[in-house]
């Protein structure tokens, strides 16, 4: 079995240890052995990324564009390979991982055009003869600690927007999936790119995540993950005054009107709660139903689930694959057994299954009767598990849909285009879908929510410069 060390300055690092990353869909198959280093390999990583700060910082945009442009390339060419590895380690179907796969090669290379396209400002100042100039400037070294749902996705939106605006970058990916990661590094090294300037960091987030939060010579840190550990590392990095970027968690609502096309509702609630096996901050948690179409909305979901196939993520056939793994498991059959406990709920699907081989499959579940105020329509389970809401009206339902402390992202089925018009103004969240599932976003755009579901400036699309570059104001006579 393949050992895959961490990589920094340019070189290959081993570990104190290796972790084995295991496939949920058959834990007989080791993918590889990943190293875990300690604070000590992190400190030469932030050492090189600092050391490889001013060269990169001041190369040409059209230099990072290329490299940039590379690196989208050789994703894009090696997106069977890739999506196989993700496929494996994650559990994602072959199908999502290789729709994960290209999106990481497509922000790669929109952020090529960004380093190209970054704009400053000239005007006239108050006083006779003298300019202003405003300046878009790199915000140092970056250190970057992504999690376990999107391998390659997060980490290159990220990565993508730090190198194209000049940072030097620290990435730290969740040890569960680090394959995706490490190869992501071994194209960064292939196409390349500096010493210094990118740098795989492995390990425990115990470890290395919190180092990285607390480190002195990091500038900046972006994180997704766990609203709980998002609080701490938003913690050690402000009280040194970093820059701090946080993505976390969200309970989503999804509306079904009284006026809702139902064939788009059902699978607009099916896709966003149970695809990716639910494993998603964006997925349609709590569906949230008028009255009127209630009864009919839960008939066609059951219906439209009992044609879900679970099983092997590498099955061409196979439409949800396992969970990440055991621990995730047991939070999800937990948070099923508080369903089925709670008076008034009727929990559909959401049993264990065995498949030819082991691994950790749960079937897709909605809970029936459930209230908003139930724990598990309060708290993120993060699994194929969706809390069906009943309400009177759509007033209703909004005030529903945006009582909870979370505001990442929700959505409404409607036919009506004031109802449509209407929702997006009174969504308490960042993000708003209309006739679309919650979980599916486009990689040029804002990506972010609000209240505890992210703190800091968002990501992706143009609007990444405002955490990855800070702005100097220059006064000039002539």
């Amino acid at each position: 079995m393949r050992t895959h060390g961490s990589y920094i300055k340019g070189f290959w690092v081993e570990g104190y240890e290796s972790r084995d990353n295991v496939n949920p869909s058959d834990t007989n198959d080791v993918i590889g052995g990943f190293a875990r280093v300690d604070v000590g390999a992190l400190d030469d990583a932030v050492d090189a990324a600092r050391h490889a700060l001013p060269a990169w910082s001041m190369t040409s945009p059209q230099t990072r564009a290329n490299l940039l442009e590379a690196v989208a390339a050789e994703i894009l060419v090696d997106v069977e390979r890739l999506g196989e590895l993700l496929a494996r380690e994650e559990g994602k179907t072959l199908r999502e991982a290789r729709g994960e796969v290209t999106r990481a090669s497509q922000i790669f290379r929109f952020f090529s055009g960004e380093a190209l396209r970054m704009r400053g400002e000239r005007q006239p100042s108050t006083r006779e003869g003298v300019f202003v100039n405003i300046h878009r400037e790199p915000v140092g070294v970056v250190g970057i600690i992504t999690p376990w749902n999107f391998p390659i996705a997060i980490p290159a939106w990220k990565s993508a927007p730090a190198l194209a605006y000049g940072n030097t970058v620290v990435l730290k990916p969740a040890e569960l999936v680090s394959g995706s990661a490490h190869a992501l590094a071994e194209i960064i090294d292939r196409v390349g790119f500096p010493p210094g300037v990118f740098n795989l960091v492995t390990g425990a987030g115990a470890v290395i995540g919190d180092a990285i939060s607390s480190h002195p010579g990091i500038d900046a840190v972006t994180f997704t993950g766990s609203s709980e550990v998002g609080r701490k590392v938003a913690m050690a990095a402000t009280a040194r005054l970093a820059k701090v970027q946080l993505e976390m968690g969200g309970k989503n609502p999804l509306i079904i009107a009284s006026d809702a096309d139902l064939d788009i509702a059902v699978e607009c609630a099916v896709q966003g709660a149970f695809f990716s096996t639910g494993q998603r901050c964006t997925a349609s948690s709590r569906l949230i139903i008028e009255d009127s179409v209630h009864d009919e909305f839960v008939e066609r979901t059951l219906a439209r689930m009992a044609t879900l196939k679970v099983g092997h993520a590498l099955d061409a056939t196979v439409d949800i694959g396992p969970v990440v793994d055991q621990r995730q498991l047991d939070t999800d059959l937990r948070y099923l057994e508080i369903a089925r406990a709670t008076p008034g709920s009727t929990v559909h699907g959401g049993h264990r299954v065995d498949r030819e081989h082991p691994g950790f499959y749960l079937t897709p579940a909605l809970i029936v009767g459930a209230l908003n105020g139930d724990q598990v329509s309060c708290e993120e389970v993060f699994g194929p598990v969706a809390s069906v809401i009943k309400v009177a009206n759509y007033d209703e339902a909004v005030a529903v849909a945006n009582d909870t402390p979370f505001g990442l992202v929700s959505g409404i089925c409607t036919t009506s285009l004031a109802k449509a018009e209407d929702y997006q103004r009174r969504s308490d969240t960042g993000m708003v879908m209309v006739n679309l599932p919650t979980a599916g976003v486009d990689p040029h755009v804002p990506f972010g929510g609000r209240k505890s579901s992210s703190y800091g400036p968002h990501e992706q699309g143009t609007h990444a410069q405002d955490f990855f570059t800070q702005g100097k104001t220059a006064y000039v006579r002539p």
